[in-house]
């Protein structure tokens, strides 16, 4: 009867790992967007944009599409505040650049992009990876497409560096 109970113990150690914590397996570690970094990304880009004197809101957003960090230039348009969340939002959601969705439609001719629910459709939108993962995205609005995306690529770029 000991030498069951013994077996018994034996077993239940070395299958522990397999019965006693399911959960440990199941959990990844994944990098995440702090406000702290969120907050340089934005320098970064509102120091883009004044060197070239534009103004332009600036957004940036987790992987699940949530507001980190949000700075509005002085002078720039109101409407810039909900097209850069929005182009955040949809180049974290859909993991690539909003020019895809604009170079979609002007170059290919599918118009069909644009019936996608609250997709933004123009340049100045990146995701912010990490290690080929999307952490973020960033979206700017203010000037023309190309400025917005310029700014934006200067935030990106940071972020690889960081």
């Amino acid at each position: 009867m000991k030498n069951l109970l013994r077996l018994a113990l034996v077993v239940a150690a070395l299958c522990g790992g397999l019965f006693l914590s399911p959960a440990r397996a199941q959990l990844a570690a994944k990098k995440a967007l702090t406000l702290e970094a969120a907050r340089k990304l934005a320098a970064a880009a509102e120091a883009e944009a004044a060197r070239n004197k534009w103004t332009m809101a600036i957004a940036i957003v987790d992987d699940g599409g949530n507001l980190v960090y949000f700075s509005k230039m002085d002078g720039t348009q109101i409407g810039s505040i909900d097209v850069a969340l929005g182009k955040a939002k949809t180049s974290i959601r859909f993991k690539r650049p909003t020019k895809a969705f604009e170079d979609a439609i002007l170059k290919d001719g599918r118009s069909v992009i644009m019936t996608l629910p609250d997709v933004v459709t123009v340049e100045g939108g990146l995701p912010l990876v990490v290690d080929g993962v999307p952490i973020g995205a960033i979206g700017i609005s203010g000037g023309t497409s190309a400025q917005d995306g310029v700014v934006a690529k200067v935030a990106a770029d940071l972020l690889a560096k960081m």
